[in-house]
C-alpha cells in the first residue's frame, strides 16, 4: 500500500479485515446466541419515533455488559430498505439492558442494525432486524455512482475502490468552500466512521480506519483513510460520518465493485449529489 498524505505507516492490515472476515454481518436478527429484540416491529406514521430494543443474550436475559468498539458500547444504524434515510446514533441503556434512542422514520421498509461486542464474546457481532413504518411509501431510485458527495459547504471525494475478497484502501477528501479542511474533530476515536451496505440485501460492512487521533501519524484531515472488504461483486452504499465545527455531517456515496483497485487519482468525477447532516 501506498504512503497517502498525514496517514504514516499502514500497520496491521491483517487485523483490520478481520472484522467478519469479510462476510457482511446484519442480515441475521439472531448471531451466536445473541438476538436484537426490539418492541416494536410495525411503528405508526410519524417522523421523529422512538425506538427501543433489548440485545438477548445466550442465557436468555438483555445482555448488559459490553466491550466498548470506537468509544460506544453499541453503535445503532437504521437506513430504509431502498438506502434512503441513513442514520447511525448511540442509544442509552439502562441497567436492565434497555436501549431506547430517537430516530427520523419516513413510511416504509427499514433495516436497524446493532453493532456489538458483548462481554465475554470473541469479537464484535452486527444483528438486523426489519422494521415497516406505516404510511405512504415512495421508494427513491439508488442514486448514481458518483466520486464526490456534497453536503451544504462542504465536498467529500473519494478515492479507491471495492474489489470483491479483497482489502483495499478508500481515502476520503474532505473540503468546504473548495478549501481543503484540515482541522477535523475526531469522532468515535477517528476523523471518520464508514458503514458500506450492498444493495441488494444490506449486507453491512463495517470498515476500519486507517490510524487514529493522537497517534503521532494520523492527520486531522483532509484526507481519512480506511481498508475495507468486499464480499462479492456488486454495488454498494457507503456512508462517511465526519465532525467539523462541532457538527457530524454525513456524506454518501454509490460505488460498484471493480476487479482490481485502480492506481490512486485514476477516476473520474461524476454527478453531485445533496447530502445531509446531523444536528
Amino acid at each position: 500500500m501506498n504512503n497517502h498524505g498525514g496517514h504514516g505507516t499502514h500497520a496491521g492490515h491483517g487485523t483490520h479485515a478481520g472484522h467478519g472476515g469479510g462476510q457482511p454481518g446484519g442480515l441475521a436478527v439472531s448471531v451466536d446466541g445473541y438476538t436484537l429484540d426490539v418492541d416494536a416491529t410495525i411503528l405508526a406514521a410519524g417522523a421523529r419515533q422512538h425506538v427501543g430494543f433489548r440485545v438477548i443474550g445466550p442465557d436468555g436475559r438483555p445482555v448488559t455488559e459490553f466491550v466498548a468498539e470506537h468509544e460506544k458500547e453499541l453503535h445503532f444504524i437504521a437506513v430504509r430498505r431502498d438506502t434512503a434515510g441513513f442514520q447511525h446514533v448511540h442509544p442509552v441503556r439502562d441497567e436492565k439492558g434497555a436501549w431506547s434512542t430517537e430516530l427520523d422514520l419516513e413510511p416504509g421498509d427499514w433495516r436497524f442494525f446493532a453493532d456489538i461486542h458483548p462481554a465475554g464474546h470473541d469479537g464484535t457481532l452486527t444483528l438486523g432486524i426489519d422494521v415497516a413504518v406505516a404510511g405512504p411509501y415512495a421508494p427513491r431510485p439508488l442514486p448514481e455512482a458518483a466520486r464526490t458527495a456534497r453536503i451544504g459547504a462542504y465536498a467529500v471525494t473519494l478515492d479507491g475502490a471495492l474489489v470483491p475478497g479483497e482489502a483495499s484502501e478508500l481515502t476520503l477528501t474532505v473540503s468546504r468552500d473548495d478549501r481543503p479542511v484540515t482541522d477535523l474533530e475526531p469522532y468515535l476515536a477517528a476523523y471518520g466512521h464508514l458503514v458500506a451496505l450492498r444493495v441488494g440485501d444490506l449486507g453491512y460492512l463495517h470498515v476500519h480506519p486507517e490510524g487514529h487521533p493522537g497517534d503521532g501519524v494520523t492527520a486531522p484531515g483532509p484526507e481519512i483513510g480506511f481498508m475495507a472488504v468486499a464480499p462479492s461483486a456488486g454495488t454498494y452504499r457507503l456512508f462517511l460520518d465526519f465532525q467539523h465545527d462541532g457538527v457530524v455531517r454525513t456524506a454518501e456515496f454509490t460505488v460498484h465493485t471493480t476487479d482490481t483497485a485502480p492506481a490512486r487519482g485514476d477516476h473520474h468525477h461524476g454527478h453531485d449529489h445533496a447530502h445531509h447532516a446531523h444536528h
